[in-house]
């Protein structure tokens, strides 16, 4: 009996010192741990950016015709698009007839043919009347569709414009044929004159949205996206694709402002991009601004502590890098 109460005592007896020695060596190894420990180091995350210009024009119509697809890199001048528009090209064989018959009235007057001239006003009139049904239905379609909310308010002015300044013209030829008819001479030369100058207006007019059924590219760059497909109607001012301008590149930080003091206008930084083997460039701080209180870090503690404000802060390296696309990652460490 003695002796297994030995026994027992002798194996608590090494139970206790084997825990002794484990919870030395745990203390040891957390002290080491202590010494050797370092904080990771600070960073600041932001991303490569470029200027992205979207392609549009004033003519409405269907794409006809892609001569660049995405990817594609572009010089200034290239053809992009074409874009092909019956009503437009109806508009201006009606804005050049009206011409031509203004030239033709103009002529007679100055050749004094009472019957002719008032022939050429009649052929006015009916134009300027042709004018006012083709633009009053488009105005009832823009206005339908904008109760509809298919179009825009200035979409629906700009036909209610055409249509007030198709009855204006109407209203014009129908004065010049009574002035006609009434054989005042000198009146119908001045008036002549000025409907052959409205006229020349009205197929200068519709030239101009004609010269965008070609669109081509502003600036040197590439082809960034292409948003209609082809054959798709586009409207009034529609993007058609976004040209990427690759030389004008800058890296964005948003930082908060205990950070600002490393971050200085004017002021050259290191800046590692991981895509591309963690090389590392030079940027030089162009654009520091506020990002507005939605963008504040608010204090925690009521006392001791201080809301903290965030900053976007921009740079542009100083040397070419063609390999930075947008959307990199890009590590600055304070």
């Amino acid at each position: 009996m003695a002796t297994q109460d030995q026994n027992q005592s002798r194996e608590a007896r090494t139970l206790m010192v084997a825990l002794l020695m484990v919870v030395i060596v745990t203390i040891g190894l957390a002290i080491i741990g202590f010494c050797f420990l370092k904080a990771p180091d600070q960073i600041v995350e932001g991303q490569a950016e470029a200027t992205s210009i979207r392609i549009s024009g004033k003519l409405p119509g269907r794409i006809k015709d892609f001569y660049v697809k995405e990817g594609d890199m572009v010089k200034a001048g290239d053809t992009l698009v074409h874009i092909h528009s019956s009503l437009v090209e109806a508009r201006l064989y009606q804005a050049e007839a009206m011409e031509n018959a203004a030239s033709a009235q103009n002529k007679k007057v100055d050749n004094g043919t009472r019957i002719q001239i008032i022939q050429a006003a009649e052929e006015m009139v009916a134009q300027a009347q042709a004018a006012v049904t083709i633009t009053r239905k488009t105005y009832e379609r823009m206005e339908a569709l904008y109760r509809e909310n298919v179009v825009s308010e200035q979409k629906r002015d700009e036909a209610k414009a055409a249509y007030d300044a198709a009855v204006a013209s109407e209203g014009a030829a129908k004065s010049q044929l009574a002035l006609a008819r009434a054989g005042a001479q000198s009146e119908d030369r001045q008036s002549s004159a000025a409907m052959v100058d409205v006229a020349k207006g009205g197929v200068q007019e519709v030239q101009s949205v004609l010269e965008d059924q070609y669109l081509v590219a502003p600036c040197d760059g590439q082809i960034d996206v292409v948003y209609p497909e082809l054959s798709e109607l586009v409207s009034l001012g529609t993007p058609i694709m976004s040209l990427l301008k690759i030389d004008d590149k800058w890296v964005t930080f948003n930082v908060r402002e205990e950070l600002l003091n490393d971050m200085q206008l004017g002021q050259k930084i290191k800046v590692m991009i991981p895509a591309l083997d963690k090389k590392e460039i030079e940027a030089e701080i162009y654009y520091v601004r506020d990002l507005g209180s939605y963008a504040t870090w608010s204090a925690t503690k009521a006392t001791g502590d201080w809301d903290s404000r965030t900053f976007e802060v921009k740079a542009r390296p100083t040397e070419a890098l063609p390999a930075l696309r947008p959307g990199m990652t890009v590590i600055y460490r304070p």
